[in-house]
């Protein structure tokens, strides 16, 4: 009885360290090259700064942070963002799903000289997660947050999580 106990603990502990929490998720896909603000630090009214969405366009369009930058991700073009924010020392947010794709855009702004980037830590997710609100492409509040894959829809635990 007593190893059928041990075997039952052993299998129930085993099953709550496989689930990871977005910080682990962001400690294992990132390199941390970029310090992270929090979604509580960015919605404080004296935070100014420009917000970028490393996400693909159609999950922008579902949702986004408000007066966010649709910049993509696969298509995202330096250059074209060098002509529309000119001052290298300007305040940069970027975010994505849950922040590993957003870091990979702000180590590239980082690279082009930009001296004032952080990647928002656990990106919309964390941000809708918060009950801070997200608008659609008509600029109107939204409960619906694209999840990017199945895989990460655990993560988003209040909204309405859509897929493609």
């Amino acid at each position: 009885m007593k190893n059928k106990i041990l075997y039952l603990l052993i299998c129930l502990s085993s099953i709550s360290f496989a689930q990871e929490s977005i910080s682990e998720l962001l400690e294992k896909y990132n390199n941390h090259s970029v310090p992270y603000i929090s979604v509580q630090e960015l919605a404080m009214p004296k935070t100014e700064a420009i917000l970028l969405d490393a996400r693909d366009y159609k999950e922008y369009a579902v949702s986004h942070i408000k007066n966010a930058i649709h910049v993509g991700y696969d298509n995202f073009d330096l250059k074209t963002l060098k002509k529309n924010i000119p001052e290298t020392s300007t305040a940069i947010v970027v975010y994505c799903t849950i922040g590993v794709r957003s870091e990979r855009i702000a180590e590239q702004l980082k690279q082009y000289g930009y001296t004032d980037v952080y990647n928002l830590f656990g990106g919309i997710f964390e941000w809708k997660n918060n009950d801070f609100p997200i608008y659609n492409s008509d600029n109107k509040e939204t409960e619906k947050v694209h999840v990017h894959s199945k895989d990460w829809a655990k993560w988003l635990l209040k909204g309405i999580k859509i897929y493609d």
